[in-house]
């Protein structure tokens, strides 16, 4: 389990001078050597994104034939300096996606390389502004979603789990995690019963769903109300998408200090890498292609929403 990586990882980023760098040394230390960091400024600040490939044993680096895993960590900053001292809550996004590659690489260097490439992809930034969102303040970021988007989703990744604190809400009121249905292509389709087995096999309890609307899966900047950025990678791929959604039984804003709690963190670490495992080896999947061939042939594409309209 990835204790280890998400204790040293905390540590790591709980800190105002935490950089891409930085992880980037942390991560190649522990075995990940296809790491690259990318120092983007945007109107409100700069942030570093940070890409992590940890190939397959047959994956597509390989010219093998096991799929390609996106792992996203979604946020919108690690820290709210100078406004807020220490890591918030937003950061666990981040948090966790790090902690995957972390416990690949050291997993491949002690000989247990996974059948699929996995492409982990997040951003480093302690000091990313704040702006008001009910029912509690949301962070926000340096640089918009579109930018995050290019910088995070890539062709190569066939499926993808996006990770985010989703805490600010009243709708999914569990300490833990939670996942949410499948979205593919402005489709929000049934939730994958791989995914649930997964769910409860590393929670050891009932799994538990994130409930999206129509809202959530269109583009920021529309001007609808959006439950969090959890769903935005799903606006810029063909991609199934799922969102780890890390979750607690009261709305905690997403500026708030002191509210990472790691056993929370490490689990879903723990369904992110298992489900790599499983993804990669052909045993688990996160759509129904033939279900989404009939629907799609009846009532027609819904990629509309994924633009502005």
């Amino acid at each position: 389990m990835p204790w280890r990586e998400v204790l040293d990882l905390y540590d790591l980023l709980d800190d105002a001078s935490a950089s891409g760098e930085a992880v980037a040394a942390w991560l190649r230390k522990n075995g990940v050597a296809d790491v690259q960091v990318t120092t983007v400024t945007g109107d409100k600040g700069s942030t570093d994104f940070v890409r992590a490939v940890i190939p397959g044993s047959r994956g597509r680096l390989a010219g093998g034939d096991a799929p390609t895993l996106g792992v996203i960590g979604r946020l919108g900053g690690l820290g709210a300096r100078p406004e807020r001292i220490g890591f918030v809550s937003d950061g666990d996004g981040a948090l966790v996606a790090l902690a995957v590659a972390g416990k690949l690489g050291t997993m491949r260097q002690r000989g247990d390389q996974l059948p699929g490439d996995v492409i982990v992809a997040t951003h480093v930034c302690p000091d990313a502004p704040t702006r008001p969102h009910d029912p509690v303040p949301f962070m926000d970021s340096p640089v918009d979603v579109d930018a995050m988007n290019r910088h995070e989703v890539e062709d190569a990744m066939e499926a993808i789990l996006s990770v985010d604190t989703t805490k600010g809400n009243r709708v999914v009121n569990h300490r833990g995690f939670a996942i949410s249905p499948t979205v593919k292509e402005g489709w929000i389709l049934r939730v994958s019963e791989d995914l649930l087995d997964l769910a409860s096999q590393v929670s050891g309890r009932l799994p538990v769903v994130l409930p999206l609307t129509m809202q959530d899966i269109t583009p920021y900047g529309n001007d609808v109300y959006h439950i969090n950025s959890i769903l935005q990678p799903c606006t810029a791929t063909s991609a199934p998408v799922v969102g780890v959604a890390i979750t607690t039984e009261t709305a905690v804003p997403g500026c708030g200090t002191g509210a990472t709690d790691l056993t929370s963190v490490e689990s879903a670490a723990r369904f992110c890498v298992e489900t790599a495992k499983t993804y990669g080896d052909g045993t688990a999947s996160f759509y129904d292609e033939a279900d989404f061939t009939r629907l799609t042939g009846r009532y027609g594409t819904m990629h509309h929403l994924q633009g502005m309209g």
